[in-house]
């Protein structure tokens, strides 16, 4: 299709009408939705009606006290969102250009890979530009997913499970996940050899929160051995408290197996000799793929695929 030839230019589209999309969906009510961007209630009513007769479908179901989005009005509004998360980027990149900086991007990451690789990554753009501007989030990978679409983020290295929509998600894979228990230094059991699940059963354990992936996955592999999970657990994945209260107590935490190298780099935690099978699914970099990457974003995409390299041996085309 020509760049010329979209219907939202045939249609004339007006970033108000946008706005006004996510203004009914924000407020649910045409009046008060033309109060916020200050405009009349037949002006706003009249750009509605424009759009959807452009459409040729209905965006909003009238009620009695209000009004509510359609199927169509849906669609409608989540990418009236990201068009205007768009615009409000671009005008930030201009601003930062105008003042001498590079441009700015955002970035999340799941914790392992937030120890791992981002800070080499950062690093190194740092060193390269020291003018863009890096926001960095870590948190979980549906936390940060939904960032991605919100246009909170461009880039985010976490994980894809069966129920995220994948449409629209560049995906490239980086590494497993792998998984160990870790204890405060000196712990009766970091001198023992030949350590087995069966000798930490009865453990106190500070374990992921139930319903999430490793946990389920921890349990999974008591019972595989022939054994039931751990009873005596605190439910966590705030590292702060962990790393505290394993410098307090005799309790074990299985964590990822970067997470613990770095804290036992550091003399605060020890690695117990224990095999832990209960890994996590590979993580990798993903973007979305009907976005473009802005300038500053590619810088960091190119960074983080050189570290990778360095850092899990897996080779990704640079120039993505």
């Amino acid at each position: 299709m020509s760049t010329y030839n979209h219907w939202f230019i045939r249609a004339r589209l007006k970033t108000r009408q946008l706005l006004l999309l996510v203004a009914l969906a924000e407020e649910g009510n045409i009046h008060r939705a033309a109060q916020v961007l200050s405009m009349t209630q037949p002006a706003a009513s009249k750009l509605l009606k424009d759009l959807e007769d452009v459409l040729e479908v209905s965006l909003f179901d009238r009620l009695p006290r209000g009004m509510r989005p359609t199927w169509y009005g849906e669609t409608m509004i989540r990418h009236a969102r990201m068009a205007l998360a768009n615009l409000n980027q671009a005008h930030d990149e201009i601003g930062a250009l105008k003042r001498g900086h590079y441009g700015q991007v955002g970035i999340g990451a799941i914790t392992s890979p937030g120890l791992s690789l981002l800070p080499a990554a950062v690093a190194q753009v740092k060193q390269e530009h020291p003018s863009l501007r890096i926001s960095l989030d870590i948190e979980t990978s549906p936390v940060l997913l939904e960032r991605l679409e919100q246009g909170k983020l461009d880039i985010v290295v976490g994980r894809l499970y069966e129920e995220h929509d994948k449409e629209n998600l560049r995906y490239e894979s980086l590494t497993e996940e792998l998984v160990c228990a870790m204890t405060r230094p000196g712990h009766p059991l970091s001198s023992m050899s030949g350590l087995t699940l069966r000798d930490v059963v009865s453990a106190s354990w500070i374990v992921p929160p139930a319903g999430s992936v490793l946990r389920h996955r921890f349990d999974l592999m008591f019972q595989q051995d022939g054994l039931a999970p751990p009873l005596h657990t605190v439910e966590t994945s705030a590292l702060l408290f962990i790393t505290r209260m394993l410098q307090q107590s005799d309790m074990i935490a299985v964590v990822a197996e970067d997470v613990a190298r770095y804290y036992a780099a550091h003399g605060i935690v020890t690695v117990l000799p224990l095999a832990m099978p209960c890994h996590m699914d590979a993580f990798g970099i993903i973007t979305r793929s009907d976005r473009l990457l802005s300038p500053a974003a590619k810088v960091m995409m190119k960074a983080l695929k050189q570290t990778s390299l360095v850092q899990y041996g897996r080779r990704l085309e640079v120039g993505d």
